[in-house]
């Protein structure tokens, strides 16, 4: 390998792994909320039963916006060209175990409707990625042309925005020995959110294969697979999931009916440094039903370390230096709403 390649990618190596930064700076204050970015629409002031979100896949087809030029985040592959996209360079220098392009819902439209309603169309990992990782990049370079080039984040005719899911689990506890979930992400597996702590279960918006797009079109179906996947060490199924008959969703189904897990949606939240978009919900769980739906409940899974812990002041106060942007405006919520979630 030449000497311009190798410092290139090393370079490249040390700028993707610069930990600890902030972008709230380029945004006014208005459009923050505990470290997240927010639109007026966006985060409700009282959260919502997962039911009363109401959510529409449209039919049309709605083209990808042009995001400009990236060679400036991206290293050299040979002495005369570089890679064509981030993915491609993380691929081939930084692959983590998981790293797959997989079809994903992509969010349209965000309106307050009777609670909240969601629009969707499609998208892939990759081309979410590809966007998220270059502004997170460049941002770390002290550059801003793609951040620039986009204007208003919040606009999807500028903007390519995916809807993960990011719930924080609370065990709720009738003696008040509340306890809630924490992932400690390993940067080895995951190709994003590296080595930092964040809510669990958390990922992408999406189904299982192209051929369950509409099947699959269900926020609680997406909540309880990742339950499975993250919580209990379930393989990530790529096929079609009956969920009324196969465990464990037929558990988690007859605790939600039961009212014994509850979940609640916030609405959305905007990483200031990616510009990606998830939806912020928090999952009670009644002790009981926690400790049987999780009896199996994983120490570690593919992505990170799990851990519980105590749902209390302290404990909150220490947690949150640790968590992305995002996974911080989720808990600082769910704190303040402690009284209305826990009775």
């Amino acid at each position: 390998m030449a000497d311009v390649v190798r410092r290139s990618q090393d370079e490249w190596l040390r700028t993707r792994g610069t930990r600890g930064v902030r972008a709230e700076s380029c945004y006014p204050a208005d459009r923050l909320a505990f470290g997240g970015l927010v639109l007026g629409d966006w985060l409700l002031d009282k959260p919502i039963p997962l039911d009363d979100v109401t959510i529409t896949l449209s039919e049309q087809h709605h083209p990808i916006p042009d995001f400009g030029p990236t060679d400036h985040v991206l290293p050299l592959r040979t002495e005369h060209e570089r890679y064509p996209d981030y993915s491609s360079a993380v691929a081939d220098l930084a692959r983590p175990r998981l790293f797959e392009n997989r079809l994903c819902y992509r969010l349209l439209d965000v309106s307050r409707d009777n609670g909240l309603a969601l629009t969707f169309g499609t998208t892939t990992y990759f081309e979410l990625f590809n966007r998220k990782e270059s502004l997170a990049h460049e941002f770390k370079k002290n550059q801003f042309t793609l951040r620039e080039s986009i204007g208003d984040p919040f606009d999807p005719a500028k903007q390519v925005l995916s809807a993960g899911i990011g719930t924080l689990t609370i065990r709720r506890d009738p003696r008040g020995h509340h306890r809630f979930l924490v992932h400690q992400r390993d940067g080895k597996t995951v190709a994003d959110g590296m080595d930092i702590c964040a809510v669990i279960p958390a990922g992408e918006f999406q189904p299982t294969t192209p051929d369950n797009l509409r099947h699959d079109f269900s926020l609680w179906r997406n909540i309880m697979r990742e339950f499975a996947e993250e919580l209990l060490g379930f393989s990530e199924p790529q096929r079609t999931v009956d969920y009324d008959r196969e465990h464990p969703f037929t558990a988690f189904h007859k605790a939600y009916e039961d009212n014994e897990l509850r979940v609640w949606h916030y609405g959305l939240i905007m990483d200031p440094l990616t510009l990606g978009a998830g939806q912020r919900t928090v999952a009670v769980i009644d002790s009981d039903a926690f400790d049987h739906l999780f009896a199996d409940l994983v120490d570690t899974n593919e992505e990170g370390a799990v851990r519980a812990v105590p749902f209390t002041e302290q404990s909150v106060a220490d947690t949150l230096p640790r968590m992305t942007g995002p996974s911080q405006t989720l808990l600082r919520l769910a704190w303040r709403d402690r009284d209305f979630l826990l009775v």
